[in-house]
């Protein structure tokens, strides 16, 4: 699965979380033409043309959904809206130190919920 969304993901995830991969099961799977990335088989992460998406709690997509250039996670351009996920800025991807706590959130997210996702 060599690509660049594959490239990007795994950087990303290592600047912040170094350990991630050895404090849970950390994969990647092609999913729709970009790459998820998921912790114990629950995916918290995708990367794609669209840009780096995180799936996030309701009150934390909320805060985010309010600045200028995050979005809706759409993998294809007519198809359905992902409203569990948000696009992030890339302006909140290059801020480590935020992009390590909503990286969090979004681990603790999907590890909370029931069942597989």
């Amino acid at each position: 699965m060599e690509n660049k969304y594959l490239e990007q993901i795994a950087t990303l995830l290592k600047q912040v979380r170094p350990r991630l991969a050895t404090t849970h099961q950390l994969k990647f799977k092609n999913v729709f033409g970009a790459v998820g990335g998921y912790v114990n088989g629950k995916i918290f992460i995708t990367c794609g043309k669209f840009g780096v998406a995180l799936k996030l709690p309701e009150k934390v997509l909320d805060e985010l959904f309010r600045e200028k250039d995050v979005k809706h996670l759409k993998y294809f351009p007519n198809g359905h809206i992902k409203k569990e996920y948000a696009v992030l800025s890339k302006q909140i991807t290059k801020d480590m130190r935020r992009f390590r706590k909503l990286v969090d959130e979004s681990t603790q997210h999907v590890l909370s919920l029931k069942g597989r996702l």
